[in-house]
């Protein structure tokens, strides 16, 4: 029998204990650990899940990597590459890999009878996923893209929509300046909305066949190759295996091929989303220290308030260290508690703004309307695991006061 536990129990489980100075005190360190993890959850859940959702969608107007022609620069207006490349069923072999696409892009301006408009065409194949826009779609449908035949379909932006004021069914013109200039007649099949101001006043999503036409490319050129993988924290080690596969050599055309992944693409985006990390450490750290105080100051009242005790203890001839065990038990109960609450607090509240959305955002600060919240139960049994083990840790330095307590002082008879 763990005769330490034991006491720790009884001592926990007496009634009479209601009736010490001590339990005020202690009602206040349960109640810090609640709160504290509570917080601990909350801005975690509130952290990650604002990370992906505007990781999400950054890559879902760009994929996670692109492989491009190496003369292409970071202008919209690209120089072409073949579809048909060798390397591209081995691509699609890799583990990880989960879709490639072909796409296009073309800088234009939209003209209506009273606002102009500068925008990006993105060219988009048969193979194109429309998971992610169909999931933004907020009028309209998505457009069916064929090989056989070309659409002037196209799905235009909310933003875009409400500044030249166009709505489903409407047509408008593009017009695209090169030599010599261009136009094209385009029909609004459906608006999409991702709140991401920066994409959705940029792009319009049209049948690549035009940018195809518009550029006199053949039908087998393409801007490059669009490549989802399954997961997001795997894409600098996927990159560097394709990269590997495409290499740096010449085609058969003359060209040669780049990889670029989406962080190298908008490193300002993925920059400051990795700010985020640095907040959610700082309010972590801030957390467990005022945690772990609180619960030092417990310990040391429970120790005075127990000091006849821990006397008659050493007497009978046991070890300060399973002595220290009994009020560390003891601690350890108090801090399950606390995690108890606070768990039950924290996980309540992120359920409810998670199925309510009752805390809303300023779109144009931060790209969301609503605060968004990712619950993992992995980083919250994470965040368990760590109170506890650290807070205890934390608790065995000002359990060393026992050793000075002495028998002959402490034990009254009365």
């Amino acid at each position: 029998m763990n005769t330490e536990l034991f006491i720790a129990r009884r001592i926990v489980s007496y009634r009479r204990d209601e009736n010490r100075i001590s339990r005020p005190i202690v009602t206040i360190a349960i109640l810090g650990i609640a709160l504290g993890l509570a917080a601990m959850i909350i801005s975690t859940a509130t952290v990650t899940g604002f990370k992906n959702q505007i990781r999400d969608k950054v890559i879902g107007f760009g994929s996670h990597i692109q492989i491009l022609n190496f003369d292409s620069n970071t202008s919209y207006e690209t120089s072409p590459v073949n579809i048909e490349q060798t390397f591209i069923p081995e691509i699609n072999s890799l583990p990880g890999v989960n879709h490639i696409q072909v796409f296009a892009t073309k800088a234009g301006i939209i003209k209506t009878r009273k606002e102009i408009q500068g925008v990006v065409l993105k060219g988009i194949g048969s193979d194109f996923d429309w998971k992610f826009l169909r999931e933004n779609l907020v009028d309209g449908n998505v457009f069916v893209v064929t090989d056989t035949s070309k659409t002037n379909k196209v799905l235009i932006s909310k933003h875009i929509s409400d500044l030249l004021h166009l709505k489903v069914n409407d047509s408008f013109i593009m017009y695209f300046i090169q030599d010599p200039p261009r136009m094209r007649k385009f029909i609004i099949e459906g608006v999409y909305e991702t709140n991401l101001e920066d994409f959705d006043k940029l792009f319009i999503l049209a049948d690549i066949g035009h940018i195809q036409k518009l550029n006199n490319w053949s039908g087998d050129q393409v801007s490059g190759f669009e490549i989802s993988i399954d997961n997001f924290n795997d894409i600098e080690e996927m990159a560097w295996q394709i990269q590997g596969i495409v290499g740096f050599d010449l085609t058969e055309n003359g060209t040669r091929m780049r990889i670029q992944s989406i962080i190298d693409k908008y490193p300002q985006i993925f920059d400051w989303l990795n700010l985020q990390d640095m907040n959610v450490w700082i309010i972590l750290v801030l957390i467990l220290l005022v945690a772990g105080f609180n619960m030092v100051s417990s310990l040391l009242i429970l120790i005075l308030e127990r000091t006849n005790m821990i006397g008659i203890l050493k007497a009978l001839g046991t070890q300060n260290w399973s002595i220290r065990k009994i009020f560390l038990y003891q601690s350890a109960y108090l801090i399950t508690k606390g995690m108890f609450w606070g768990n039950l607090i924290g996980i309540v509240l992120c359920l409810i703004q998670y199925h309510f959305g009752i805390i809303k955002l300023d779109q144009a600060s931060y790209y969301l309307t609503e605060v968004p919240i990712n619950i993992d139960l992995i980083i919250i049994a994470t965040l368990n695991a760590g109170t506890l083990i650290l807070t205890v840790l934390m608790l065995i330095i000002p359990s060393y006061l026992i050793s000075r307590i002495s028998p002959v002082k402490t034990i009254k008879f009365d």
